[in-house]
């Protein structure tokens, strides 16, 4: 059975940018999958390795009958910042590997009608890599920026920065400092529907996320005695190595890391929206193409 094609260069209301999302991750979610897990699956496996020698190696802070031991702040302190580095490093580097490979994909979707090329995808995405990490770093210090100054120039600033990664990935010869001064025009083409579609999503994101950390959190409390009023120090050095909350830390950061599926591919619906509605890029194709049917 074939899957129904999903066109990203039209013109979208709110509901259709919503629709178009869940529809692209619902159809074409097995192949993503495999395509995500071949290009960046080397790196989500660092990061998660790396998050749970971090977990296991900061417990030793926590477990206050090792304060008084010679060996506790050149040993613990040094291994949990090592740890950190190696957690940092590898966060940055699976996040950017899946961002590129979702949206090099909807690339190679959309340029091949429905059709994606996997070597073609797995080029761009390793070629880019620099950019992507340039582009995460101006977005992260635009959103922290404005994070400072107020809540409102935050709300305006998610919406451009939701789109600067698709202005790099789908349009020729953007540079990322262009691709970053771009989402600000381009955002002004329809801004209240831009904005109130990263709103819903952003609550759908938040709203799972929160269902599976109450998992990890109950199971935290019970262990630390929260839950029956019992609290001993003691525990919280130990729970850092218990088994059955690592394994809960680690699922919790999968669900996390893929569940940027909604972002990233609400972002890229959202763009094609805000391309067609300065160009119609879209229209005019779909134009040239009922010409060619007919002759």
């Amino acid at each position: 059975m074939n899957k129904p094609y999903i066109e990203f260069r039209k013109n979208s209301d709110f509901s259709n940018i919503l629709s178009d999302t869940f529809g692209f991750i619902r159809n074409e979610f097995k192949p993503l999958m495999r395509t995500i897990i071949n290009i960046a699956g080397p790196a989500i496996l660092v990061y998660l390795l790396a998050l749970s020698v971090y977990n296991y190696v900061a417990s030793d802070i926590f477990i206050f009958s090792n304060f008084r031991e010679p060996s506790f702040n050149s040993g613990s302190v040094f291994a949990t910042f090592m740890a950190l580095i190696l957690y940092f490093i590898s966060g940055i580097a699976a996040y950017i590997l899946f961002v590129s490979s979702v949206l090099h994909y909807i690339k190679s979707y959309v340029n091949n009608k429905g059709i994606v090329e996997f070597s073609e995808v797995k080029s761009e995405v390793y070629k880019s890599f620099w950019s992507f990490f340039g582009l995460g770093f101006l977005k992260g210090i635009t959103i922290g920026i404005a994070l400072l100054l107020c809540l409102l120039p935050a709300l305006y600033f998610m919406v451009p920065m939701a789109v600067i990664y698709s202005i790099y990935v789908f349009e020729k010869r953007t540079s990322v400092t262009d691709a970053y001064s771009k989402s600000f025009s381009l955002v002004n083409a329809d801004f209240w529907t831009a904005w109130g579609s990263i709103l819903v999503l952003g609550i759908i994101y938040f709203v799972v996320i929160y269902v599976f950390a109450i998992f990890s959190s109950i199971y935290t409390m019970a262990g630390t005695g929260i839950l029956s009023g019992e609290v001993d120090p003691a525990d919280f050095g130990e729970l850092g190595r218990d088994p059955v909350l690592m394994l809960l830390s680690i699922i919790q950061t999968i669900v996390q890391l893929f569940l940027n599926l909604i972002s990233i591919v609400g972002g890229a619906t959202i763009y094609f929206h805000l391309h067609e509605k300065t160009t119609f890029t879209g229209t005019y194709e779909r134009i040239s193409e009922i010409g060619k049917t007919e002759d």
